[in-house]
């Protein structure tokens, strides 16, 4: 009996390792979000010249690792300006996005901004 459970125990740590060999590299490549753009709403151009931290956030956004929201009124060429929020590494995405939204809001807010439009999400991941 003592044999028997010698080989099954040896025979399941092979099975187990082997799945592992399998099942690593897409648990590796899930564990992380950097460089994905996320579920975009809409484009993201951020006009050439713009000054500010927009462009920045947007990066910021893009490279991080964790859950992570990027919030902006409409970007249009006509509009004078834009304000944006981001929230990088939240616990959950609509973690992410509430608290992008807030930050956009609040930058609207700071800056007594009223024609640049309502703050959306724009991508969030």
């Amino acid at each position: 009996m003592k044999t028997i459970l010698k080989y099954c125990r040896k025979s399941t740590a092979l099975i187990f390792a082997g799945l592992l060999i399998f099942v690593a590299p897409g648990v590796e490549a899930a564990g992380s979000l950097a460089g994905s753009k996320g579920d975009v709403r809409y484009p993201i151009t951020i006009p050439t010249g713009t000054v500010g931290g927009c462009g920045k956030a947007y990066a910021a956004y893009v490279a991080a690792a964790g859950h992570s929201a990027f919030a902006a009124t409409p970007i249009v060429p006509a509009t004078e300006y834009f304000i944006c929020g981001a929230w990088l590494n939240a616990p959950s995405q609509r973690a992410a996005e509430e608290r992008a939204l807030k930050s956009c809001q609040a930058s609207k807010g700071k800056y007594k901004v009223t024609v640049a439009g309502a703050c959306s999400i724009a991508a969030s991941k």
